[in-house]
Protein backbone atom coordinates (compact mmCIF):
# COMPACT_ATOMS: atom_id res chain seq x y z
CA UNK A 1 0.00 0.00 0.00
CA UNK A 2 1.56 3.29 -1.04
CA UNK A 3 1.81 6.24 1.33
CA UNK A 4 -0.93 8.35 -0.25
CA UNK A 5 -3.50 5.54 -0.14
CA UNK A 6 -2.62 4.81 3.49
CA UNK A 7 -2.92 8.48 4.41
CA UNK A 8 -6.31 8.82 2.72
CA UNK A 9 -7.54 5.68 4.47
CA UNK A 10 -6.46 6.96 7.90
CA UNK A 11 -8.04 10.37 7.28
CA UNK A 12 -11.26 8.68 6.18
CA UNK A 13 -11.16 6.44 9.25
CA UNK A 14 -10.99 9.47 11.54
CA UNK A 15 -13.78 11.29 9.71
CA UNK A 16 -16.14 8.33 9.43
CA UNK A 17 -15.30 7.15 12.94
CA UNK A 18 -15.90 10.47 14.74
CA UNK A 19 -19.72 10.23 15.00
CA UNK A 20 -19.37 6.63 16.16
CA UNK A 21 -16.91 7.80 18.84
CA UNK A 22 -19.53 10.17 20.28
CA UNK A 23 -22.28 7.55 20.25
CA UNK A 24 -20.07 4.77 21.65
CA UNK A 25 -18.73 6.84 24.54
CA UNK A 26 -22.28 7.95 25.36
CA UNK A 27 -23.42 4.34 25.41
CA UNK A 28 -20.48 3.37 27.63
CA UNK A 29 -21.52 6.01 30.18
CA UNK A 30 -25.12 4.76 30.15
CA UNK A 31 -24.11 1.10 30.42
CA UNK A 32 -21.60 1.79 33.17
CA UNK A 33 -24.59 2.98 35.23
CA UNK A 34 -26.40 -0.28 34.46
CA UNK A 35 -28.77 0.86 31.69
CA UNK A 36 -28.66 -0.81 28.27
CA UNK A 37 -29.75 1.66 25.60
CA UNK A 38 -30.64 0.12 22.25
CA UNK A 39 -32.22 3.40 21.17
CA UNK A 40 -28.88 4.92 20.11
CA UNK A 41 -29.81 4.69 16.41
CA UNK A 42 -33.03 6.63 16.96
CA UNK A 43 -31.27 9.25 19.08
CA UNK A 44 -28.62 9.75 16.42
CA UNK A 45 -31.29 10.24 13.76
CA UNK A 46 -33.23 12.72 15.91
CA UNK A 47 -30.00 14.60 16.62
CA UNK A 48 -29.11 14.61 12.93
CA UNK A 49 -32.43 16.08 11.81
CA UNK A 50 -32.63 18.56 14.70
CA UNK A 51 -29.10 19.82 14.10
CA UNK A 52 -29.64 20.09 10.37
CA UNK A 53 -33.01 21.82 10.75
CA UNK A 54 -31.77 24.58 13.07
CA UNK A 55 -28.62 25.08 10.99
CA UNK A 56 -30.77 25.29 7.86
CA UNK A 57 -32.91 27.95 9.52
CA UNK A 58 -30.19 30.00 11.23
CA UNK A 59 -26.92 29.09 9.42
CA UNK A 60 -25.42 28.69 12.90
CA UNK A 61 -23.52 25.41 13.21
CA UNK A 62 -22.99 25.49 16.95
CA UNK A 63 -26.64 26.21 17.57
CA UNK A 64 -27.39 23.17 15.41
CA UNK A 65 -24.98 21.06 17.47
CA UNK A 66 -26.59 22.27 20.71
CA UNK A 67 -30.10 21.46 19.51
CA UNK A 68 -28.94 18.04 18.29
CA UNK A 69 -27.63 17.24 21.76
CA UNK A 70 -30.82 18.48 23.41
CA UNK A 71 -32.93 16.39 21.03
CA UNK A 72 -30.89 13.26 21.73
CA UNK A 73 -31.06 13.88 25.49
CA UNK A 74 -34.81 14.49 25.32
CA UNK A 75 -35.39 11.14 23.62
CA UNK A 76 -33.14 9.45 26.16
CA UNK A 77 -35.30 10.76 29.00
CA UNK A 78 -38.11 8.54 27.70
CA UNK A 79 -35.79 5.56 27.84
CA UNK A 80 -34.63 6.48 31.34
CA UNK A 81 -38.23 6.84 32.51
CA UNK A 82 -39.15 3.47 31.03
CA UNK A 83 -36.05 1.69 32.34
CA UNK A 84 -35.53 3.32 35.74
CA UNK A 85 -38.95 4.47 36.87
CA UNK A 86 -41.29 2.00 35.16
CA UNK A 87 -38.65 -0.76 35.11
CA UNK A 88 -39.82 -2.19 31.81
CA UNK A 89 -37.58 -4.23 29.53
CA UNK A 90 -34.65 -2.05 28.50
CA UNK A 91 -34.32 -3.95 25.23
CA UNK A 92 -37.95 -3.33 24.26
CA UNK A 93 -37.79 0.33 25.28
CA UNK A 94 -34.62 0.94 23.29
CA UNK A 95 -35.88 -0.76 20.16
CA UNK A 96 -39.15 1.17 20.36
CA UNK A 97 -37.24 4.46 20.59
CA UNK A 98 -35.15 3.51 17.56
CA UNK A 99 -38.35 3.02 15.56
CA UNK A 100 -39.81 6.23 16.96
CA UNK A 101 -36.67 8.27 16.31
CA UNK A 102 -36.46 6.99 12.74
CA UNK A 103 -40.06 8.03 12.11
CA UNK A 104 -39.53 11.47 13.64
CA UNK A 105 -36.45 12.09 11.50
CA UNK A 106 -38.26 11.11 8.29
CA UNK A 107 -41.32 13.19 9.21
CA UNK A 108 -39.38 16.34 10.11
CA UNK A 109 -37.23 16.01 7.00
CA UNK A 110 -40.26 15.86 4.71
CA UNK A 111 -42.77 18.08 6.56
CA UNK A 112 -43.19 21.84 6.41
CA UNK A 113 -43.41 24.39 3.63
CA UNK A 114 -39.81 23.67 2.62
CA UNK A 115 -38.98 19.95 3.03
CA UNK A 116 -35.39 19.37 4.11
CA UNK A 117 -34.95 16.26 1.96
CA UNK A 118 -32.22 16.85 -0.60
CA UNK A 119 -31.39 20.34 0.71
CA UNK A 120 -27.71 21.15 1.33
CA UNK A 121 -26.63 22.56 4.67
CA UNK A 122 -25.88 26.30 4.47
CA UNK A 123 -22.90 25.78 6.82
CA UNK A 124 -20.68 22.75 7.39
CA UNK A 125 -17.78 21.62 9.57
CA UNK A 126 -15.22 21.10 6.86
CA UNK A 127 -12.18 23.27 7.58
CA UNK A 128 -9.25 22.77 9.98
CA UNK A 129 -9.54 25.02 13.01
CA UNK A 130 -5.76 25.15 13.49
CA UNK A 131 -3.28 27.22 11.42
CA UNK A 132 -2.95 26.05 7.82
CA UNK A 133 0.83 25.82 8.19
CA UNK A 134 0.39 23.04 10.75
CA UNK A 135 -2.05 21.15 8.53
CA UNK A 136 0.48 21.30 5.66
CA UNK A 137 3.21 19.51 7.62
CA UNK A 138 4.15 16.14 6.03
CA UNK A 139 2.19 13.18 7.42
CA UNK A 140 1.73 14.62 10.94
CA UNK A 141 -0.02 17.74 9.62
CA UNK A 142 -3.12 16.16 8.08
CA UNK A 143 -3.31 13.38 10.68
CA UNK A 144 -3.21 15.65 13.73
CA UNK A 145 -3.98 19.18 12.58
CA UNK A 146 -6.15 18.71 9.50
CA UNK A 147 -9.54 18.12 11.12
CA UNK A 148 -12.66 20.07 11.92
CA UNK A 149 -13.66 21.20 15.40
CA UNK A 150 -15.87 18.21 16.20
CA UNK A 151 -13.03 15.73 15.67
CA UNK A 152 -11.01 17.51 18.35
CA UNK A 153 -14.12 17.67 20.53
CA UNK A 154 -14.46 13.89 20.23
CA UNK A 155 -10.90 13.46 21.52
CA UNK A 156 -11.72 15.70 24.47
CA UNK A 157 -14.92 13.75 25.18
CA UNK A 158 -12.96 10.48 25.21
CA UNK A 159 -10.24 11.85 27.51
CA UNK A 160 -12.69 13.47 29.93
CA UNK A 161 -14.95 10.40 30.02
CA UNK A 162 -12.04 8.06 30.69
CA UNK A 163 -10.66 10.26 33.46
CA UNK A 164 -14.14 10.70 34.94
CA UNK A 165 -14.96 6.99 35.06
CA UNK A 166 -11.65 5.68 36.37
CA UNK A 167 -9.98 8.54 38.27
CA UNK A 168 -12.76 10.42 40.08
CA UNK A 169 -15.10 9.65 42.97
CA UNK A 170 -18.26 10.38 40.90
CA UNK A 171 -16.97 7.94 38.28
CA UNK A 172 -16.46 5.31 40.97
CA UNK A 173 -20.04 5.97 42.04
CA UNK A 174 -21.30 5.35 38.51
CA UNK A 175 -19.41 2.07 38.26
CA UNK A 176 -20.69 1.02 41.67
CA UNK A 177 -24.28 1.63 40.55
CA UNK A 178 -23.68 -0.45 37.43
CA UNK A 179 -22.14 -3.30 39.39
CA UNK A 180 -24.39 -3.51 42.47
CA UNK A 181 -27.16 -0.90 42.75
CA UNK A 182 -28.45 -2.33 46.04
CA UNK A 183 -25.08 -1.92 47.76
CA UNK A 184 -24.66 1.51 46.20
CA UNK A 185 -28.01 2.66 47.54
CA UNK A 186 -27.17 1.22 50.96
CA UNK A 187 -24.10 3.49 50.87
CA UNK A 188 -26.35 6.52 50.35
CA UNK A 189 -26.16 6.79 46.54
CA UNK A 190 -29.28 7.82 44.63
CA UNK A 191 -29.31 5.06 42.02
CA UNK A 192 -32.18 6.50 39.99
CA UNK A 193 -30.56 9.94 39.73
CA UNK A 194 -27.22 8.49 38.62
CA UNK A 195 -28.90 6.39 35.95
CA UNK A 196 -31.10 9.21 34.66
CA UNK A 197 -28.12 11.56 34.35
CA UNK A 198 -25.89 9.13 32.50
CA UNK A 199 -28.59 7.91 30.14
CA UNK A 200 -29.26 11.56 29.26
CA UNK A 201 -25.54 12.22 28.70
CA UNK A 202 -25.43 9.18 26.47
CA UNK A 203 -28.43 10.45 24.50
CA UNK A 204 -26.86 13.89 24.11
CA UNK A 205 -23.64 12.38 22.74
CA UNK A 206 -25.63 10.17 20.37
CA UNK A 207 -27.44 13.29 19.12
CA UNK A 208 -24.08 15.00 18.63
CA UNK A 209 -22.85 12.04 16.62
CA UNK A 210 -25.94 12.24 14.45
CA UNK A 211 -25.35 15.95 13.84
CA UNK A 212 -21.84 15.19 12.61
CA UNK A 213 -23.32 13.12 9.81
CA UNK A 214 -25.72 15.81 8.60
CA UNK A 215 -23.39 18.79 9.11
CA UNK A 216 -19.95 17.40 8.24
CA UNK A 217 -19.86 14.01 6.54
CA UNK A 218 -22.98 14.37 4.38
CA UNK A 219 -23.87 18.08 4.58
CA UNK A 220 -27.36 17.66 3.16
CA UNK A 221 -30.48 15.99 4.47
CA UNK A 222 -31.27 12.37 3.63
CA UNK A 223 -33.95 10.18 5.21
CA UNK A 224 -31.28 8.13 6.99
CA UNK A 225 -27.91 9.91 6.92
CA UNK A 226 -26.43 7.89 9.78
CA UNK A 227 -26.77 4.42 8.21
CA UNK A 228 -26.17 1.65 10.78
CA UNK A 229 -23.94 3.84 12.99
CA UNK A 230 -26.11 3.50 16.09
CA UNK A 231 -25.98 -0.28 15.96
CA UNK A 232 -22.25 -0.21 15.34
CA UNK A 233 -21.80 2.01 18.42
CA UNK A 234 -23.61 -0.55 20.59
CA UNK A 235 -21.40 -3.32 19.21
CA UNK A 236 -18.23 -1.29 19.77
CA UNK A 237 -19.02 -0.86 23.47
CA UNK A 238 -18.36 -4.58 23.80
CA UNK A 239 -15.29 -4.50 21.57
CA UNK A 240 -13.95 -1.64 23.71
CA UNK A 241 -14.64 -3.52 26.96
CA UNK A 242 -16.64 -0.54 28.23
CA UNK A 243 -13.58 1.77 28.14
CA UNK A 244 -13.65 5.13 26.29
CA UNK A 245 -10.06 5.08 24.98
CA UNK A 246 -10.55 1.68 23.41
CA UNK A 247 -13.79 2.94 21.90
CA UNK A 248 -11.85 5.64 20.06
CA UNK A 249 -9.62 3.14 18.26
CA UNK A 250 -12.48 0.72 17.66
CA UNK A 251 -14.53 3.50 16.04
CA UNK A 252 -11.62 4.46 13.80
CA UNK A 253 -11.24 0.82 12.82
CA UNK A 254 -14.83 0.81 11.62
CA UNK A 255 -14.28 4.15 9.96
CA UNK A 256 -11.48 2.53 7.98
CA UNK A 257 -13.81 -0.36 7.15
CA UNK A 258 -16.19 2.16 5.62
CA UNK A 259 -13.52 3.12 3.11
CA UNK A 260 -11.93 -0.28 2.67
CA UNK A 261 -13.80 -1.10 -0.52
CA UNK A 262 -12.47 2.05 -2.19
CA UNK A 263 -8.97 1.30 -0.89
CA UNK A 264 -9.10 -2.23 -2.28
CA UNK A 265 -10.26 -0.91 -5.65
CA UNK A 266 -7.33 1.53 -5.67
CA UNK A 267 -4.96 -1.35 -5.01
CA UNK A 268 -6.62 -3.54 -7.63
CA UNK A 269 -8.10 -6.01 -5.12
CA UNK A 270 -11.64 -7.06 -6.00
CA UNK A 271 -13.95 -7.76 -3.02
CA UNK A 272 -17.75 -7.54 -3.42
CA UNK A 273 -19.01 -4.32 -1.83
CA UNK A 274 -22.13 -6.12 -0.60
CA UNK A 275 -19.96 -8.46 1.47
CA UNK A 276 -18.19 -5.57 3.15
CA UNK A 277 -21.50 -3.80 3.80
CA UNK A 278 -22.70 -6.83 5.77
CA UNK A 279 -19.92 -6.66 8.36
CA UNK A 280 -21.39 -3.93 10.65
CA UNK A 281 -24.70 -5.80 10.85
CA UNK A 282 -22.98 -9.09 11.61
CA UNK A 283 -21.07 -7.44 14.45
CA UNK A 284 -24.27 -5.85 15.77
CA UNK A 285 -25.95 -9.28 15.85
CA UNK A 286 -22.99 -10.77 17.70
CA UNK A 287 -23.14 -7.87 20.16
CA UNK A 288 -26.80 -8.56 20.88
CA UNK A 289 -25.98 -12.21 21.51
CA UNK A 290 -23.28 -11.20 23.98
CA UNK A 291 -25.53 -8.71 25.76
CA UNK A 292 -28.27 -11.30 26.21
CA UNK A 293 -25.83 -13.78 27.75
CA UNK A 294 -24.76 -12.74 31.24
CA UNK A 295 -21.73 -15.06 31.41
CA UNK A 296 -20.22 -13.93 28.12
CA UNK A 297 -20.87 -10.26 28.91
CA UNK A 298 -19.24 -10.54 32.35
CA UNK A 299 -16.22 -12.24 30.82
CA UNK A 300 -15.72 -9.23 28.54
CA UNK A 301 -16.05 -6.75 31.41
CA UNK A 302 -19.71 -5.72 31.33
CA UNK A 303 -21.21 -4.18 34.48
CA UNK A 304 -22.85 -6.90 36.57
CA UNK A 305 -26.24 -5.15 36.75
CA UNK A 306 -26.35 -4.14 33.07
CA UNK A 307 -29.86 -4.42 31.67
CA UNK A 308 -31.33 -5.67 34.94
CA UNK A 309 -34.18 -3.53 36.39
CA UNK A 310 -33.47 -2.47 39.97
CA UNK A 311 -36.27 -3.06 42.44
CA UNK A 312 -35.53 -1.24 45.66
CA UNK A 313 -37.91 -3.47 47.60
CA UNK A 314 -35.69 -6.48 46.87
CA UNK A 315 -32.67 -5.14 48.76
Amino acid sequence: MNESVLMLTIMAAIGLGTPIVFATVGEILAERSGILNLGVQGMMLVGAVAGFWITFQTENLWLGVLLAMIAGAALSVIHAFNSVTLRVSQIVSGLALTIFGTGVAVFVGRAGDIPLIGEPSPAVFNKPILPEALADLPIVGPLIFGHDALVYLSWIVVAVSSFYLFHTRPGLTVRAVGEDPASAEAAGIDVSRIRYIHVMIGGALAGLGGAYFSLALVPSWLDNPVGPAGWIAIALVILASWRPWRALWAAYLFGAAGRVSFTFQTLGIAIPASLLAMLPFILAILAMLVLTSGKRARFLGAPAALGIPYFREER
